[in-house]
């Protein structure tokens, strides 16, 4: 108004005068937009076997020139942490990410939900339609909100940590060897604290019970050799039940008076 004033050559006040005495008498107003868009529901998923819930994401590895990066695609089983799958490719592609998960669902089976963040490829119409052609229910993260994947983030994290993890590859084939080398071992070697100390294959393929018995009875062996080593029979760590991703809020109980 200030300025539609002056081009009509009338000069009442100063700028901050008059919108001074616009607010005073309400006569402002907002003319952006304002967004109305509801806050995005927090993603609550749980697995009690292998195959209820993966989780995907894609990490980028430094190529060998600054400023070139691989695109390492990974696929896990939240219940075991088992990576059902992984890939390294030059780009992050919608096409690619179809193609493997296609791939990876006709070998392991079909799981219940398929979880990712909201990356171009993980939201993309290509993923979607192939979810719901096979029947598996699509999760996502909440925009800017870590937390809602924390398998994925773990185990890249877990990757890029190890101390011979490089800086740079060489090529994308490096890359691949190095990876294979990696998931090898974080399948069946890696014995993984919250799996009760055993490796994601076994529980995966479902061995880890076998196991978990023979760890029992050399355990019961030695305490019945000497007890007096212990306070109490030992037990083997125990296996998991269950793994969530955003495990539900307690509601507060109400006591009634």
């Amino acid at each position: 108004m200030w300025a539609e004033l002056l081009d009509e050559g009338v000069y009442l006040c100063s700028q901050s005068t008059m919108y001074r005495i616009l607010r005073t008498h309400n006569m402002t107003r907002e003319r952006r937009r304002v967004a109305t868009h509801p806050p995005r529901v927090k993603p609550e998923l749980v697995a009690h076997q292998p195959n209820d819930v993966w989780s995907w994401d894609i990490t980028k590895l430094a190529g060998p020139v600054r400023g070139e990066f691989y695109q390492l695609y990974v696929m896990l089983d939240i219940f075991s942490r088992y990576p059902v799958g992984w890939r390294v490719e030059y780009h992050e592609d919608a096409d690619i990410a179809q193609d493997w998960m296609a791939e990876l669902t006709a070998l392991h089976g079909r799981p219940g939900a398929i979880h990712a963040d909201r990356g171009s490829a993980m939201t993309s119409k290509n993923v979607a339609q192939l979810l719901i052609d096979l029947g598996v229910a699509r999760s996502h993260s909440r925009p800017r909100v870590s937390n809602d994947n924390p398998f994925s983030e773990s185990q890249f994290k877990t990757l890029k940590y190890r101390n011979d993890f490089p800086e740079r590859f060489d090529s994308i084939e490096h890359a691949r060897t190095w990876c294979k080398d990696f998931f090898d071992y974080l399948r069946h070697e890696h014995r993984h604290s919250a799996l009760g100390l055993h490796t994601p294959a076994s529980v995966y393929f479902g061995t880890a019970a076998d196991i978990q018995a023979k760890r029992a009875r050399v355990m019961a062996d030695a305490y019945a050799a000497n007890p007096n080593r212990f306070s109490s029979p030992p037990q083997p760590p125990k296996l998991p039940t269950a793994a969530w991703i955003n495990p539900p809020t307690p509601q507060p109980k109400i006591v009634s008076t």
